[in-house]
């Protein structure tokens, strides 16, 4: 994400505080968040699988993803 759309989020966000946005503001608003968490969580999954995590026998292996709370698939059952 550019850093003039990240100051843009930061505007509308002080603007909604003060003065309220229009509804072509909020749509922009809107998609420019959801634009934003879309990068941030590629980013932050692509560091996820660069993670290696020590072993007991002193090799590293990558981080595992685990089942939601509540997932009661049979992957997790065993």
């Amino acid at each position: 994400m550019e850093h003039e759309q990240i100051l843009r989020i930061n505007e509308l966000a002080r603007k909604s505080r003060t003065l309220g946005l229009t509804e072509e503001e909020r749509g922009e608003q809107q998609r420019l968040r959801a634009q934003y968490l879309r990068e941030f969580r590629a980013g932050f999954e692509e560091t996820l699988r660069r993670v290696r995590v020590e072993q007991e026998d002193g090799s590293y292996a990558p981080l595992q993803k685990q089942a939601a709370p509540g997932d009661l698939s049979e992957d997790r059952l065993m």
